[in-house]
């Protein structure tokens, strides 16, 4: 059932991210690598399905890397870390762990419990409509089709539609979007994604100023208004 899923390991200790690597592969689980929570950062905008994270790294700590993952994203994490004291077991947990494992562990253990938090964290279908067919995204394919019309996106237009479509009712901030569709790393100001949002509503919206799909939520960002069709 996780044929298709990907999952980020951010451990600095080679023989452990082998390890893991190893077993997820025999599960028909792509695995992605990081040394460092540079790295991390950088492979996240891959999109992977998890991540498990090492909470001694030699760039940042393991917890600070979790909440600033937490900022932007709710994709499952699990810790995994030689800090086995409770209060530690508990911070994790209180920064935005889904789960936390403590070294030494059992690659078994592990892949049974990523295996259980794909099942829960299980992502929505890569094709949706919204508003009776008249707005279709296909994520895999990346195609967006709207009253029956194929649309020529740009790749930053694609992602901020995908963003916002995955999260109907949600309020995104602009920051969110630039992290969620730019990267972490990107430089860029925050502002621009107005103009992507403007370039957008031209192609998806009969009327832009009466939005069937996206909302601007004045001084904060803008959130999703579509209403997604029964698959």
């Amino acid at each position: 059932m996780n044929e298709k899923a990907t999952v980020l390991i951010v451990e600095d200790e080679k023989k452990i991210s082998d390890i893991v690597k190893l077993y997820l592969e025999r599960e028909k689980i792509q695995p992605l690598v990081a040394e460092n929570a540079e790295e991390g950062l950088k492979l996240l905008k891959k999109n992977p399905d998890l991540v498990v994270l090492d909470l001694m790294l030699p760039d940042m700590s393991g917890e600070e890397l979790c909440a600033l993952i937490r900022q932007n994203s709710d994709i499952p994490i699990i810790m995994l870390t030689a800090k086995t004291a409770e209060e530690d077991v508990i911070k994790g947990l209180s920064l935005g762990a889904d789960d936390y494992v403590t070294k030494p562990f059992s690659p078994g253990e592990l892949l049974a419990r990523i295996n259980a938090q794909l099942r829960r964290h299980k992502r929505p279908s890569t094709r949706m409509t919204f508003n009776k067919g008249a707005l279709e995204i296909d994520v895999l394919k990346r195609e967006v089709v709207h009253n029956g019309r194929a649309l020529s996106l740009t790749p930053s237009e694609f992602g901020i539609l995908v963003a916002l479509a995955e999260r109907p009712g949600r309020v995104l901030s602009r920051l969110q979007l630039v992290n969620m569709v730019q990267g972490y790393d990107f430089e860029g100001y925050e502002r621009t994604i107005d103009a992507h949002v403007k370039n957008l509503r031209q192609k998806i919206e009969d009327d832009s100023k009466n939005p069937f799909f996206i909302k601007t939520i004045y001084g904060v960002g803008y959130k999703f208004i579509g209403e997604r069709d029964e698959d």
